[in-house]
C-alpha cells in the first residue's frame, strides 16, 4: 500500500507550491490539476466546472449555498454539486486504492481517506500579509487587497467541506501537522512534511 499526503490550506498560504516541492523530494506523484482532469473523465463534466464547483461552495452563507445545491438537482435526485463531489472522492479513493504514493491538495481529501492507514493529512496557514502578497504576486490576483478578501475564500471553502464532510475544515484536531507558511517558509515547510513522511516509515 503506498503512502498518502493530502494538503489542506489556506488561500494564499502556498499550498499547492508545498505540495509540488514534497513530491519532488520523495519523488511521489502530485494530484492536482490531474486530479480534477481525471474528475472530469469519470464525471463527464468540463475540466473547468469541476475546478469551479469542486471545493469552493458559491456562497460564504451555509444556508445559501444549500439553496444553490438545491436549485441544481439534476436526475436521481443529486445536484450537480453532488455529482462533482462523488466524482473528486472516487478518484481520490481509486488513487488511494493503488500502490503509488501520492500528494493530494485540497478537494477534502484529507476526510475522504480520514481512516485509511499510511496518510498524512496537513493543514498550511499563514498570516494574513504573507497571503495577500502571493495572492497578488504568484495567484494574479488584482482583488487581493484586504483580509475582507482572505476571509471571503476561505469561508467558501469551510462551507463546501462542512457541506460534503459534517466537520470543521481547519481545526487542528482534523489533521496530523499544521504548519505556518508565512513564519516558517515555503522550503522549510516542505523538509518538515518530507520528514514526517520518513519518520512514519
Amino acid at each position: 500500500m503506498g503512502t498518502i499526503i493530502t494538503i489542506s490550506r489556506q488561500y494564499g498560504s502556498g499550498g499547492r507550491i508545498v505540495a509540488q516541492l514534497v513530491a519532488k523530494q520523495l519523488g511521489y506523484q502530485f494530484y492536482d490539476r490531474a486530479l480534477i482532469d481525471r474528475a472530469a473523465e469519470e464525471s463527464g463534466f468540463s475540466t473547468h466546472h469541476i475546478n469551479e464547483s469542486g471545493e469552493y461552495a458559491t456562497s460564504s452563507s451555509s444556508l445559501l449555498f444549500g439553496l444553490s445545491v438545491a436549485n441544481t438537482m439534476g436526475q436521481g435526485g443529486m445536484s450537480l454539486y453532488d455529482n462533482v463531489y462523488l466524482a473528486q472522492s472516487k478518484v481520490i479513493r481509486a488513487i488511494a486504492d493503488s500502490e503509488e504514493n501520492a500528494v493530494i491538495v485540497g478537494r477534502c481529501a484529507d476526510y475522504i481517506l480520514r481512516e485509511r492507514a499510511h496518510c498524512l493529512h496537513v493543514f498550511l496557514h499563514a498570516d494574513v500579509e504573507s497571503r495577500l502578497r502571493r495572492a497578488v504576486e504568484e495567484y494574479g490576483e488584482a482583488d487581493a487587497k484586504s483580509e475582507k478578501f482572505l476571509r471571503e475564500k476561505d469561508k467558501r471553502r469551510k462551507v463546501y467541506y462542512r457541506t460534503y464532510t459534517g466537520e470543521n475544515w481547519g481545526e487542528a484536531q482534523n489533521y496530523h501537522l499544521t504548519l505556518d507558511t508565512g513564519l516558517l517558509g515555503i522550503e522549510t515547510c516542505a523538509d518538515l512534511i518530507t520528514r514526517a513522511v520518513q519518520a512514519m516509515q
